[in-house]
């Protein structure tokens, strides 16, 4: 008879470990996405904040092109004020078609090319591009692992238990998984 209370007992505990190891797995996958998602938010914001000094730059050179650094800058001020994930990535890909478009124009431009400050700005923002890029698959990869853990045993059963739901991963916009026409 005491084997089976020491059997029931080391259940319990078997049940109760279970219990918390897959609460906390939960809890830091959780905040690994929430982390991730804020870094994406500092990338995208330390970009919005480099426009205004590329446009600046751009100005002195391109007066008449007034309508592409409007654009540019409002294009900044929809990703800057949008509230959730769904509308950043939507305000981000009209940022970088804007922006696509200003550094064409920059071409046009042998000084403006050549301008210090330009090639500075230009090259912060690639880099801040790769930055986001990086966070981006950080995010997705951290959907993946929390999403597996929903959907595999046991993880699945105590998910429901707790509540977790599997969660969004970033997409692009269909008309970025065009492809791109290059014309001679």
């Amino acid at each position: 008879m005491l084997w089976i209370f020491w059997l029931l007992i080391a259940l319990v505990a078997v049940v109760l470990i279970a219990l918390f190891i897959y609460y906390n797995r939960f809890a830091v996958l959780s905040n690994r996405i929430d982390n991730s998602l804020s870094q994406i938010d500092v990338q995208l914001k330390r970009r919005a904040d480099l426009i205004p000094n590329l446009i600046e730059t751009v100005k002195g050179y391109a007066k008449h092109e007034a309508g592409i650094m409007k654009e540019v800058t409002d294009a900044r001020k929809a990703l800057v004020g949008a509230k959730d994930l769904v509308k950043k990535v939507k305000a981000d890909g009209v940022l970088e078609n804007a922006l696509g478009r200003l550094f064409a124009i920059a071409e046009n431009y042998p000084n403006l090319k050549a301008n210090e400050n330009f090639s500075k700005l230009q090259e912060e923002l690639a880099s801040t591009e790769d930055k986001v890029a990086y966070s981006r698959q950080y995010y997705n990869d951290s959907i993946l692992s929390y999403n597996t853990l929903c959907t595999t045993l046991p993880g699945k059963f105590f998910a429901g238990m707790y509540g977790r739901k599997e969660k969004e991963y970033i997409k692009i916009a269909p008309a970025e998984r065009e492809n791109i026409k290059v014309k001679f």
